[in-house]
């Protein structure tokens, strides 16, 4: 007997199922590997920069699914007049409650700074029931989808406003605040850009099948949050900050006191929110009604969609290599560049011009952004700094949800409504070059504070 050789597992079939097993896990392993170096380069990983990353990808993989499986039903399922009517009441029952509560959000967290990881927390695992519950209503378009909604969307905010928060936080030596933050936008851009395809491959499966999906990367995400570093918690030395006092001996620092050019570059990324705000719903209804020469509605959607989250890439990938070193003039060029492409889509109206505008407004609105996050790094003091990201986070969340607004109660006339986006961005531009002549100019010699 002993003479015997041994049965090999893969005479009765375990052998090549064990194989593929691992052939799948090595194939796995070294995407995940390449991934993980990437989040945790230069510091990151050390610094807990590198986990936030992460879970930010997590958040916008997420958000994608809902998204996906909302727009199938509110947008896509019915005629473009019912579609109007059904986004209108959506808006009507989310958005409108939302502007309300958006204003309370940021000082209500600034109240919780020792529960950041908490908080992002629950708006992962409250987003995860939610799409659960929503997974009964997607496929009539209920009423009862539309308060499930409101939560998901306050959530997400939240979560939005305590990522903001914690960047700072988590700054590995020598790395500045722009830089990680394309860090993390970059990493929110690939993960949603990936899941667009997996929510339109669930949704083949049945309507609610992307918020299960959605429910599941989720609960991974409450999770994720607390493998976050404890001293996101910490909030020794942290006061609240105000967006405006009119006592310039103020012992509570506000945005206008410490810098008049701050206030101007945060009203001037409103503007840029809420432009974008406002073509995601004029352009959806505009482009289903008059899709692009030769395309179908899905197709030009999707080429203009590209476009613009194309241009917001590119836009995180410049604003990391510039590293602000002028983020006032930066954002009065990027929104000059975007008046100019608007008003020359006005002018010239045609599909050609409103897929180079929502190009052009994702790469500027991402400069700017980057932009305004140097200047909050130099001009705020570190003890109110965290919490003008959060206030500053919340009026832009609010300009989003008001060019929205805009957006789907205008007539669909292209023409009209590129002369409105022109308007919003002239808005802003305003204010961006006020920004700019109220900037002290400095001698040779005289020191400034370095913007890295």
């Amino acid at each position: 007997m002993s003479s015997v050789a041994p049965v090999r597992s893969s005479d009765d079939g375990s052998g090549p199922a064990r194989r593929a097993g691992r052939a799948v896990g090595r194939a796995l392993h070294f995407p995940a590997r390449g991934i993980r170096r990437a989040t945790h380069a230069h510091g990151a990983g050390e610094s807990g920069l590198g986990r936030l990353i992460e879970l930010h990808a997590i958040n916008g993989a997420g958000d994608m699914l809902i998204t996906v499986a909302l727009a199938s039903t509110v947008f896509f399922s019915v005629p473009t007049d019912e579609a109007r009517g059904r986004v209108a009441l959506y808006l009507g029952i989310t958005m409108a409650p939302f502007t309300v509560l958006a204003p309370v959000i940021g000082p209500l967290l600034d109240r919780l700074p020792h529960g950041r990881r908490a908080s992002m927390a629950a708006a992962m695992l409250a987003r995860a029931l939610l799409a659960l519950m929503m997974s009964g209503a997607v496929a009539t378009g209920g009423i009862q989808l539309y308060p499930a909604a409101l939560g998901v969307l306050v959530a997400s905010k939240s979560y939005g406003v305590v990522r903001s928060a914690v960047v700072p936080r988590l700054l590995p030596p020598k790395f500045s605040l722009v830089k990680a933050n394309s860090r993390v936008t970059l990493a929110g851009l690939l993960a949603t850009g990936a899941a667009a395809p997996l929510g339109a491959a669930l949704h083949m499966l049945g309507p609610p099948w992307p918020l299960y999906g959605a429910c599941v990367i989720f609960v991974w995400g409450t999770f994720a949050a607390f493998t976050l570093p404890h001293k996101v918690d910490e909030a020794k030395g942290e006061r609240r900050a105000r967006l405006s006092t009119h006592e310039a001996h103020s012992k509570r620092p506000g945005l206008r006191t410490v810098s008049r050019s701050v206030l101007c570059g945060l009203l001037a990324n409103a503007s840029m929110r809420a432009l974008s705000g406002f073509l995601i719903f004029f352009l959806a209804f505009l482009l289903r009604e008059h899709p692009l020469a030769g395309q179908s509605a899905a197709v030009s959607l999707g080429i203009v969609g590209v476009s613009a989250g194309v241009g917001n890439a590119c836009g995180t990938a410049v604003g990391s290599w510039l590293r602000a070193r002028a983020p006032e003039v930066i954002i009065a060029a990027v929104l000059c560049l975007t008046l100019g492409v608007a008003v020359l889509a006005a002018v010239f109206f045609s599909g050609l011009f409103m897929a180079v505008l929502g190009a052009t407004a994702g790469f500027c609105q991402a400069l700017a952004k980057l932009s305004l996050d140097a200047m909050i790094q130099r001009d705020v003091p570190e003890s109110v700094r965290t919490s003008a990201f959060a206030r500053s986070e919340t009026l832009l969340q609010v300009a989003w949800v008001m060019g929205g607004a805009i957006g789907i109660v205008l007539p669909l006339n292209g023409v009209l409504g590129m002369s409105v986006a022109a308007a919003i961005v002239a808005l802003g531009t305003t204010m961006a070059l006020r920004g700019v002549l109220s900037t002290p100019h400095h001698h040779p010699g005289t020191s400034r504070p370095r913007v890295a």
